[in-house]
């Protein structure tokens, strides 16, 4: 029992961390962002090719003294463009061709207290956030199973364990085919 409470006063901090910004974000509630863009002038046109939007995003994010996003650079494709995205836990970038070919457009969206903290839940965030989460969700599994254990060990509140078991199977299961 006192590994079960240490290990929970442990994780707590993150556990409402991801709690908090689980609940906002089913009603939309996601932080905000301050947005700055940059038009950038070409020698060549934009091109989707990785690697070369990751290099040309980067030397412009030195020029300004601004950090790389932790998250991973994608390319999107938006009908018939394409844009490279790099979504991190502080900022997130969107490199863009524009209707000019040779002018191109960098929007740099550095997010709010709060945003980062979504970013974070969504893994946005660098690889020892990203192991930290893993730690907290292996130590709420690990709650929850020898939570459950302790309490089907105590005769007086083994039916009342179970009978929350069977309703919380019942909820889920329609809960998902409601949705």
């Amino acid at each position: 029992m006192k590994i079960h409470m240490l290990l929970a006063a442990f994780i707590l901090p993150v556990a409402f961390m991801f709690f908090t910004t689980g609940a906002l974000y089913t009603w939309s509630i996601k932080g905000n962002y301050n947005t700055e863009t940059y038009k950038l002038v070409l020698v060549n046109p934009l091109k989707s090719n990785l690697p070369v939007l990751i290099d040309l995003a980067t030397k412009e994010l030195d020029q300004r003294n601004i950090s790389m996003p932790t998250g991973v650079a994608k390319i999107k494709e938006v009908g018939t463009s394409f844009m490279l995205e790099w979504t991190g836990s502080n900022l997130d970038i969107i490199l863009q061709p524009t209707t000019q070919p040779l002018i191109a457009e960098l929007k740099v969206k550095k997010t709010s207290w709060y945003r980062q903290f979504v970013q974070l839940h969504k893994a946005k965030g660098g690889k020892a956030f990203k192991v930290y989460a893993v730690i907290l969700a292996i130590s709420l599994l690990t709650l929850l199973i020898t939570g459950f254990i302790m309490a089907m060990q105590m005769p007086k509140y083994r039916f009342f364990t179970l009978t929350a078991m069977g309703l919380g199977i019942v909820m889920f299961v329609a809960m998902v085919l409601v949705s």
